[in-house]
C-alpha cells in the first residue's frame, strides 16, 4: 500500500521537476479507482454542482453537500491526499467564517487541505486559515465562482493588463501562506512565469505545463456528451459505454431474457413437497 504524500512531498516534486497528477472525484468508487491507479491528489471540487447535482454552475453548492461528498471520497481513498473545495459564500463574509468552515473540512471530512478561489481579495482569509493550522491551496485565473464578474467562463491573462492581475494574485496567495496554487484558464506564457516566480507548487487546469495537472473526472472519463472544454482530454468514453449497457438491459428485460436461470435463486434440495403444501394451505 502506497504511503500518502504530504505537503513536503509535493514541494520536493516541484524541486525535482516531477509532475503531480490529480483529478476530481465525488464518490466512493471513483475515489477508490483513482487511488488504485496511483493518483497523487483528489479534489472534491465544487464542480460537483454541474457533475453531480446538475446545476448550471458552482454557485448553488453548499457546505453540507461538499462535506458529504468529501466523506465519501475519503472513505474510498484513505491513502490519497484529499482537497476540500470551499463553496461560494463559505469564506467571503469574514476571516472568522473562513476559518470556521475550513475547519469543518478537516474535522468532519478528514480532508488534508482546503482550496479557495481568489488572490489579492482573499489574502486575509488565506492567512487566517493558515494561522489556524490548516493547509490552503489557492485558485487563481478563471475562478468559476466569480465567473459572472469575469464575463463568463473565459480564459484570463490573455493581455498584459489581465496577466498582471493573475500574477499579482499568485504572489498574494504565496505571501499569505498557501502551500500551493491552482491556475485555471491562463496562457502558457503566464503560467510559466508564475511557476518560476513562486517557490510553492503551481498546478494547472487549462493553463499549460507547470508543476502538475488536474482534470474534472467527467471530462477525463467522457461522462459528458454535451461538450468537452478546450483543455480537457477524454481517456475513455463512459457515456457511450453506460448508455449501451442501459439499452441492453432494457432490451433484455422487455424480451424476458433477464433474469435468466443463472440469475435466480432455487429451492433447497428436497423442499419441493413442503413448499407445495405451504402453497396449498393458502387455498
Amino acid at each position: 500500500m502506497a504511503k500518502k504524500r504530504n505537503r513536503w512531498d509535493f514541494q520536493e516534486m516541484k524541486t525535482k521537476g516531477e509532475q503531480c497528477v490529480w483529478v476530481t472525484a465525488y464518490d466512493y468508487p471513483t475515489a477508490s479507482f483513482a487511488e488504485a491507479a496511483g493518483i497523487d491528489m483528489i479534489l472534491v471540487g465544487d464542480s460537483m454542482g454541474m457533475v453531480v447535482f446538475g446545476y448550471d454552475g458552482t454557485v448553488p453548492v453548499t457546505m453540507e453537500q461538499c462535506l458529504m461528498l468529501c466523506k465519501a471520497v475519503r472513505a474510498g481513498a484513505p491513502n490519497t491526499w484529499i482537497i476540500g473545495d470551499m463553496p461560494f459564500m463559505s469564506y467571503h463574509v469574514s476571516v472568522e467564517q473562513a476559518v470556521e468552515n475550513a475547519g469543518r473540512f478537516i474535522k468532519e471530512a478528514a480532508t488534508d487541505c482546503i482550496k479557495l478561489e481568489g488572490g489579492v481579495r482573499v489574502a486575509d482569509k488565506i492567512r487566517g486559515i493558515v494561522d489556524a493550522g490548516i493547509l490552503v491551496m489557492g485558485h487563481i485565473g478563471l475562478t468559476p465562482q466569480s465567473s459572472a464578474a469575469l464575463g463568463g467562463f473565459k480564459a484570463q491573462g490573455r493581455d498584459a493588463a489581465s496577466a498582471r492581475a493573475v500574477i499579482d494574485d499568485a504572489l498574494a496567495v504565496e505571501a499569505a501562506g498557501a502551500f500551493s496554487v491552482l491556475v485555471e484558464g491562463v496562457p502558457q506564457e503566464v503560467t510559466t512565469f508564475i511557476q518560476k516566480k513562486l517557490g510553492i507548487p503551481v498546478y494547472g487546469i487549462g493553463a499549460g505545463l507547470c508543476d502538475g495537472q488536474v482534470q474534472v473526472v467527467g471530462d477525463l472519463l467522457g461522462l459528458f456528451t454535451a461538450f468537452t472544454p478546450k483543455f480537457g482530454k477524454k481517456y475513455a468514453n463512459l457515456a457511450e459505454v453506460e448508455t449501451k449497457a442501459f439499452k441492453d438491459y432494457v432490451d433484455e428485460v422487455k424480451a424476458l431474457k433477464y433474469p435468466a436461470d443463472e440469475h435466480k435463486y432455487h429451492l433447497l434440495k428436497g423442499e419441493e413437497e413442503a413448499l407445495q403444501k405451504l402453497f396449498d394451505s393458502y387455498k
